[in-house]
């Protein structure tokens, strides 16, 4: 199936809106709209602001939910300490295929978003504001957007606005794979920590937050915290923006008030009356079981105790149609070509995750689920960047959450379930610098002799197999790796590795059995 993801699905809301306010009126909400619709907005003191995200318990929306109230403060303190203007970011690179929330906003309310940037740079002194985006129709949305407003990155401005493009890669939404972007880096995390509030944007204190995270603040200045407060609950009030996917009539964004029961949120949008899981969190979430999700709210602290997340406000249920340790190993082989290459538990470490849960799914039994394991538990914790532990946490969820697949699967070779392909990932052909390059690695096996060169010249696509074979990934080969993968084919000296066009998916493959077949010299 894979079917991915518009750039703009549809809108609902329950109960009253907020951030998708005019949504009904109009496709897109210029600036004289938007002034109809929410007001005007008044300048605010920097610590006012910061009181104001403080009592409506602001936090940031992208995955990390952060307290916007402490990062604006930290930003000050470093802007003050330093002498230094500071710089404000809004993150709209989305590069998730799972979400698209972010690109919503950007697209049909871009003046909600950049009240938000604006009500911050000016509390903070700030004279530079950054927009990151993913997609075409973004960056002309928000371009449109700076020239109702008069922005631009023009000298003599009181405020330089500029936009930063980047890749639809899921590690390009990072932090500081953003900041690296904005500075004229590759959209890649620099591998080593550094607080964007201490130095971010050309050196300087940077105030980096989530499209939704400032459109929220918008909406909070314009309502005060009592009346933001009287909308969802008393410990996380205001609403949530999600998008819901999977095995639904459609995709979906919706804004619902935090607190709304997560069934009802799944039913409106027409998912399973009792699904076999849900992701939540998206990709660098976690698998919840049907009945868990049956009881859980759409909150942070509700989904944390049903052993889900809330995360990047990601949903994705999935029907008992399907096998979801399947639809996990797809989404697995696609996370690990999604690999920044700049780090081992990430360069070598999903791969042999991806292959691992190959491994046992193609009846490997518990040999290879103890191997996948180790591999998850070595990569934990490890990684220059969010993305190999948010990875192998999504893989080591689905473990834990289907515990009878994957019994059958161990112990009898499957669970007699195709995979329909019901998440979504990019479509066939999607390419961008460092993500799949549209070939593959093959082998002949009339002439494969296991002389484990190959393995050794591109280790993280090829492995050795417990019977000397090599066991190679079932991933397009990354564009970062093409290189190693054409040593790997020249030296081959059996002459049976070979690299060709990758095929696009026909469709539901007709079972889980993923066993490699093996030859001899």
């Amino acid at each position: 199936m894979n079917v991915p993801l518009p750039d703009v699905p549809e809108v609902r809301v329950v109960g009253l809106p907020q951030l998708t306010s005019g949504f009904d009126l109009v496709h897109r909400l210029d600036l004289d709209m938007h002034l109809k619709v929410h007001g005007a907005l008044e300048p605010m003191p920097g610590e006012r602001l910061a009181e104001l995200a403080e009592a409506v318990s602001l936090s940031g929306r992208g995955g990390a939910g952060f307290p916007f109230g402490r990062k604006l403060r930290a930003v000050a303190k470093s802007s003050i300490r330093r002498g230094v203007r500071p710089v404000v970011v809004v993150n709209g690179s989305e590069g998730e295929p799972a979400c698209r929330k972010d690109t919503v906003l950007l697209n049909r309310a871009p003046h909600l978003v950049l009240d938000g940037a604006l009500l911050a740079a000016e509390a903070l002194g700030a004279r530079t504001l950054v927009v990151a985006v993913t997609r075409d129709s973004t960056e002309a949305s928000v371009r449109q957007a700076f020239g109702e407003r008069g922005l631009s990155d023009r000298r003599g401005q009181t405020l330089r606005a500029r936009i930063v493009r980047t890749p639809e890669r899921m590690v390009s939404g990072e932090s500081s794979a953003v900041i690296r972007a904005a500075n004229g880096g590759p959209s890649l995390p620099p591998g080593r920590k550094v607080r964007a509030s201490d130095s971010g944007v050309s050196n300087a204190p940077t105030l980096l937050s989530n499209t939704e995270t400032f459109a929220q603040l918008a909406v909070a200045a314009r309502l005060g915290p009592q009346r933001y407060g009287n909308t969802g609950l008393s410990t996380e009030p205001g609403t949530v923006l999600l998008t819901v996917s999977g095995s639904v009539a459609r995709p979906t964004v919706l804004e619902v008030p935090s607190g709304v029961p997560l069934r009802y949120v799944l039913e409106l949008c027409g998912a399973p009356p009792l699904p076999q899981g849900v992701a939540s969190g998206g990709y660098h979430g976690k698998w919840i079981d049907g009945m868990t999700a049956h009881g859980a709210v759409v909150s942070r602290k509700s989904m944390d105790a049903a052993g889900g997340a809330l995360g990047a406000g990601a949903l994705l249920p999935i029907g008992p149609e399907t096998c979801p340790l399947g639809e996990t190993l797809r989404v697995a082989h696609w996370l690990a070509a999604e690999t920044a290459g700049q780090c081992g538990p990430c360069k070598l470490g999903l791969p042999a995750a991806a292959a691992g849960l190959s491994d046992v799914l193609g009846g490997g039994g518990r040999t290879s689920l103890e191997a996948l394991r180790q591999v998850t538990q070595s990569v934990r914790g490890r990684g220059a960047c969010a993305h190999p532990d948010g990875s192998v946490r999504f893989i080591t969820s689905a473990l834990s959450t289907f515990t009878d697949d994957l019994a059958s699967h161990v112990l009898n070779g499957g669970c007699g379930r195709p995979t329909q392909g019901v998440l979504p990932l990019p479509a066939p052909g999607y390419q961008e610098e460092g993500v799949p390059s549209g070939e593959k690695l093959a082998v002949d096996w009339t002439l494969c002799e296991g002389h484990a060169l190959c393995a050794g010249l591109v280790p993280e696509l090829i492995r050795m197999g417990p019977d000397g074979y090599p066991v190679l990934a079932d991933a397009s080969v990354p564009v970062h790796l093409q290189g190693q993968a054409q040593r790997a084919v020249r030296r081959c000296p059996a002459l049976a590795l070979r690299l060709e066009e990758a095929p696009a998916p026909r469709g539901p493959a007709p079972s889980n059995r993923q066993a490699l077949p093996r030859g001899g010299g």
